[in-house]
């Protein structure tokens, strides 16, 4: 049923059970992002972008120290983050227009982009760079370029090619591609938005054969 709904009512759907699916950023990921954004901070106002059921909440908490807002189009997801983490904002909106202007000090999103086509970044981008506050942070969590060796590589190759499939035979369409959002695009989308961006690795997150890191975090300063 998921996979035939809209993006937004899809989540809806798998919301009661999305933190147990590996859909979730795993705590590793989340880990391994707070700690690399520590020596940056403190910060103000965190905010979540495409926030999901919350889990984003476990970097930002130890990291700011005014109030966190998340921010999702799912009611459902949205409802379960409420849940969880009482104390925090929860705004139901698109991302490509976010509702908010010079408001936060450091913005996060975990596992998103591939919601969003490539077309559809410059506006998400835009809409991040306007709700941080001169001087603030958009960090993101990208994974390095799969081998074509690698068993992964030809999974998320098949899993996208019948996405596209699927969104070319029914209606609404479900967007979630695993290899539209390559680093060097990302970067040069935020650094199009005005965000001046330098990429660290996350070497918590292992390495790859040839010895580069299998996680880099994107930071993009206002």
């Amino acid at each position: 049923m998921q996979a035939l709904s809209s993006v937004e009512h899809g989540y809806d759907l798998l919301a009661p059970k999305f933190d147990h699916t590996p859909f979730r950023t795993p705590d590793g990921i989340l880990d391994a992002t707070a700690d690399a954004l520590r020596p940056l901070g403190p910060f103000g106002r965190g905010l979540d972008v495409c926030c999901g059921t919350g889990a984003g909440t476990r970097v930002l908490a130890p990291l700011c120290q005014e109030r966190i807002t998340g921010v999702d189009f799912s009611a459902g997801m949205l409802a379960r983050a409420r849940d969880a983490h009482p104390d925090a904002e929860w705004v139901r909106a698109d991302a490509r227009a976010l509702p908010f202007a010079d408001a936060f000090d450091l913005a996060v999103s975990f596992g998103a982009l591939g919601h969003f086509l490539p077309a559809e970044r410059p506006a998400l981008f835009a809409g991040v760079f306007r709700a941080l506050r001169p001087g603030g942070l958009f960090a993101l969590p990208i994974g390095a370029p799969l081998p074509i060796t690698s068993g992964s590589y030809w999974a998320l190759l098949g899993f996208d090619l019948a996405m596209r499939a699927r969104n070319a035979l029914w209606r609404p369409p479900f967007v979630m591609y695993y290899r539209t959002c390559g680093l060097d695009a990302v970067r040069d989308d935020l650094a199009a938005s005005g965000f001046t961006v330098t990429t660290v690795p996350l070497p918590a997150l292992g390495q790859r054969e040839d010895g580069g890191p299998r996680y880099g975090l994107v930071l993009a300063r206002k």
